[in-house]
């Protein structure tokens, strides 16, 4: 019998667990596809239990065969997110997921003005925004007092997992440091005065690296998952930081780019860069430092150009968007359609297609989408840059990764080259790996070696520059009247 890793993520759009192989191979993969709520404008959440369920239904599914022993379990999971429980650890209301939640802008800047822009940036690494899950946290107890009054304890999705399969109740320090104010980066503890003033009564979990071992299987859980019980666990951590270390992005001077419901990017610096367009927590294992920016939305937007056409294919969509030349037909798409998140942090900010006419059809809305959001790349990209940090080499991961179309169209518009790694699995192929880390030693540049290099097409660059320089100044020139709409918006509730 073959001893094999299980790596398990949780993500906005679905559940993904792989089954790993002493040398890195995916020997079985399986998902589970899930809703978040949206119960207002701005409000994103999810059940937890939905976390657990999928977790048991992917870990019974995958760890069953007979031929297989699983002898490490990794975890990750959708972050930062706010799942309060009390001290039976039930779930006081459905968890608030992160950026995309825009619910805690009173929050975040009663925050900013108690404790200043400049410290909180200085201490905590990121300023207020809708990333901060401690404005979050603060949020509940403002608004929901009842359920804050039941709340105990603070869990994320990998935490909440590693709580369920081995009983502890810890949390990683990455994701403890994007629960702004409650964390000081460079302390790399939890800032316990404001944590106590932005989350009373809450017990804050004990604090360990992505790559620790938070504890074992319990016979319980055992019994619910079809695990050997007494296997590690490691602590996780949130799900970006996983793709990070899925492939071997996590060097200094290395910039991941996930290719997911959201976009995001994860560029591991050598000190600490305090810039606030950007966030600036703490690695993913002990010694790292994060530049890190992220979109409201990118495979969120493809996703609804498909269900507005009754679910076309999608390998339909991007073979017909293929087909239309650099520069979509004349259109130019603001992928604003949940707010954004850096480097503009407008949560009010509004999705905006430029330049359609009678003889536009669906392929050059699709295309203007994947342009638009290559825009927010390069965008992102220019920060870092500007505030001093070096992006040396550029590795892609996600779900978007796996086709050759959107990734080219991100290099020419960005002018920097991607690798492909040979897989391009994501998070719970991180978490996978962490997971073999505790019992051989094992490197992920081995178990995941790049497969292609994707290089700018020169051709391409003019249009893209001209068509970049169009998008910054639509923003600009859309930005009020939006604001207006959305106001309205707010007022017809």
């Amino acid at each position: 019998m073959s001893e094999v890793f299980l790596g398990v993520d949780i993500g906005t759009s679905s559940s993904k667990g792989v089954l790993v192989g002493a040398g890195g191979e995916v020997l079985a993969s399986a998902t589970r596809a899930h809703d978040v709520q949206r119960p207002s404008t701005g409000q994103v959440e999810m059940d937890a239990d939905v976390w657990w369920d999928e977790f048991c239904s992917l870990a019974r599914e995958l760890a069953g065969s007979s031929i297989h022993r699983v002898v490490a379990v990794g975890v990750s999971g959708m972050g930062p997110c706010v799942l309060l429980t009390d001290e039976d650890d039930r779930p006081v209301r459905p968890a608030i997921l992160y950026g995309i939640d825009t619910r805690a802008a009173e929050q975040e800047r009663e925050c900013t003005d108690r404790y200043g822009a400049d410290e909180i940036l200085r201490r905590c690494g990121s300023a207020m925004s809708s990333q901060a899950a401690g404005a979050k946290v603060a949020w509940v107890a403002a608004n929901e007092p009842d359920a804050y009054a039941r709340a105990l304890r603070l869990f994320m999705p990998a935490s909440w997992l590693a709580r369920k399969l081995t009983g502890d109740y810890v949390l990683d320090h990455h994701s403890a440091s994007q629960c702004t104010p409650m964390y000081d980066v460079h302390a790399q503890d939890w800032l316990r005065p404001w944590a106590g003033e932005v989350a009373p009564g809450i017990e804050l979990p004990p604090l360990r690296w992505a790559d620790e071992t938070a504890g074992q299987v319990t016979a319980s859980a055992a019994a619910e998952t079809g695990l050997p019980h007494g296997i590690p666990v490691i602590t996780g951590t949130i799900d970006a930081w996983s793709e990070a270390l899925s492939v071997d992005a996590h060097n200094t001077g290395d910039l991941m780019l996930m290719y997911g419901t959201t976009m995001f990017l994860i560029n591991t610096v050598a000190e600490p860069i305090r810039v606030p367009a950007l966030w600036g927590p703490v690695g993913a294992l002990r010694g790292t430092h994060s530049l890190a920016g992220g979109m409201a939305t990118s495979g969120a937007i493809t996703a609804w150009l498909r269900d507005l056409d009754g679910g076309v294919d999608y390998s339909q969509l991007v073979r017909e968007a293929a087909d239309v030349p650099a520069g979509a037909g004349g259109l130019l798409m603001l992928p604003y359609f949940a707010g954004e998140r850096t480097p503009i942090m407008d949560p009010d900010a509004r999705g905006v297609i430029a330049g359609l006419t009678l003889s536009h059809r669906r392929a050059h809305i699709y295309r203007a989408a994947l342009e638009g959001t290559a825009f927010g790349v390069r965008h992102n990209i220019e920060t870092m840059l500007d505030a001093g940090a070096r992006v040396d080499r550029v590795v892609a991961v996600g779900g978007g990764a796996t086709s050759d179309l959107w990734p080219q169209i991100v290099t020419d518009v960005t002018g920097v080259e991607q690798v492909i790694p040979e897989r391009t699995i994501g998070a719970a192929y991180g978490a996978a790996y962490l997971a073999a880390t505790q019992v051989r030693d094992v490197a992920i540049s081995e178990w995941n070696p790049p497969r292609t290099v994707c290089r700018p097409r020169p051709e391409n660059r003019r249009l893209y520059d001209e068509r970049y320089r169009l998008y910054r100044q639509l923003y600009d020139s859309t930005r009020d009247i939006v604001h207006d709409l959305t106001s309205a918006e707010g007022d017809s509730k």
